[in-house]
């Protein structure tokens, strides 16, 4: 009879993935938005924007993050858009 839950390793080593993985998307992340608000509105209106400046960022931020998954192709898993090997 077969064990019904993973290995102490596999939920390690899996846990380590995922804190990879995520610390990676919220660092990237929190740099393409930030870059999306900068071109978008400009640094000294920021707090200011309108709608479509708005809008803007949220394009830009998605772009961003398209390329980025395009990037990672290159030099992470070319099955993963994560930067990080292993991912």
């Amino acid at each position: 009879m077969t064990d019904r839950f993973p290995s102490t390793d596999v939920i390690l080593k899996t846990g380590a993935t995922y804190a990879k993985d995520l610390t990676e998307r919220v660092l990237w992340t929190g740099a393409t938005a930030l870059g999306g608000v900068l071109i978008a509105s400009g640094p000294a209106d920021m707090l200011k924007t309108s709608f479509w400046e708005s809008a803007g960022v949220a394009a830009i931020v998605a772009g961003g993050t398209l390329l980025k998954g395009l990037f990672a192709r290159l030099v992470g898993d070319p099955n993963s858009a994560s930067t990080v090997r292993g991912v």
